[in-house]
């Protein structure tokens, strides 16, 4: 019988971290007038209802992946969205202190989708240049990737071979996946509430693995 050589499987490569990048669930909403809880500069509000329902379809979804680490931000959103997922695995969640959203300045505290919605000029340039640094006070895009690669690369060296979950924020799974594609800076904002990415690193490359997996929230 000749030799076969079937099509492989995908697998990281050796020494490889494993990188599960799931977008907090949807947050409160935004009124005008009244600002959002803050910690540290940053809009911190809790989840919205349908963001706790997320949260329980993002554990379910991933409770049988064999995770050595569950990571979270500061802000009490990704903390919510990963404690179903904790209690399932029995883990601890630590917390990363680079990966926390990208700071609005001004705008922070629910006024950014405000202004968002309005289309208002600045926010139009904040478009146009892929760039936060127009809003007064806001991190520029330079210093909010600076943060976050240095944010992942952290986890992924303390997790070679290993894969763990991430519990972040739109902007950062933007920013992780246009440094690792090359891409126009905002191409990949937008990720669901309550999706699941995926960014395999090794050294200094990282590659993409998926992008907003979302059949787990089909249901809600």
């Amino acid at each position: 019988m000749s030799t076969e050589y079937r099509q492989p499987r995908y697998a990281p490569p050796p020494g490889a971290a494993d990188l599960f990048l799931i977008r907090h669930g949807e947050s409160a909403p935004a009124r005008p007038g009244i600002d959002f809880p803050m910690k540290d500069g940053h809009g911190d509000p809790a989840l919205h209802p349908a963001g706790e329902a997320q949260a329980v379809a993002v554990g379910e979804r991933l409770k049988r992946e064999a995770f050595a680490a569950l990571y979270v931000t500061k802000l009490i959103r990704t903390q919510q969205t990963a404690a179903p997922l904790a209690r399932h695995l029995g883990l601890e969640l630590r917390e990363n202190p680079d990966l926390h959203e990208v700071h609005l300045g001004d705008w922070d505290g629910g006024l950014y989708r405000i202004k968002a919605a309005a289309q208002d000029p600045v926010y139009m340039q904040v478009v146009a240049e892929q760039d936060w640094a127009a809003i007064p006070g806001a991190e520029s895009r330079e210093a909010f990737f600076g943060r976050v690669r240095r944010g992942l690369m952290d986890i992924a060296r303390a997790h070679a071979d290993e894969s763990v979950a991430v519990f972040v924020h739109g902007g950062v799974i933007g920013a992780a996946l246009a440094m690792a594609t090359g891409s126009e800076p905002f191409a990949f904002l937008g990720a669901a509430n309550g999706s699941i990415s995926r960014l395999v690193i090794k050294d200094e490359r990282m590659v993409v693995r998926g992008f907003n997996e979302v059949q787990h929230l089909d249901h809600l």
